[in-house]
């Protein structure tokens, strides 16, 4: 358990933050399990849906949720399947 004050804080810091980010990886998450669905029945719905899933990435990325490399691959590999 933190003793100093500024441990506790850095605590509630880090619980937010933690929030954040575990809310923008489920949203990216989310979004790519969405596509890879569609992209069985509906490509054009599926390609529709790509410009999201990449800004899902992007932000996901930008913040240091997954690495730079890490967003790449997955927005390529969508890429990839919708095409």
């Amino acid at each position: 358990m933190p003793i100093t004050q500024s441990a506790k804080k850095a605590i509630r810091g880090s619980l937010r933050k933690k929030a954040f980010n575990d809310r923008r990886k489920r949203t990216m998450k989310e979004v790519i399990k969405k596509i890879e669905k569609i992209v069985k029945t509906d490509k054009s719905g599926a390609e529709k849906m790509l410009s999201s899933a990449f800004k899902a990435i992007d932000k996901a990325a930008k913040k240091g949720v997954i690495k730079k490399n890490n967003a790449s691959r997955k927005k390529s590999r969508l890429s990839r399947l919708v095409k």
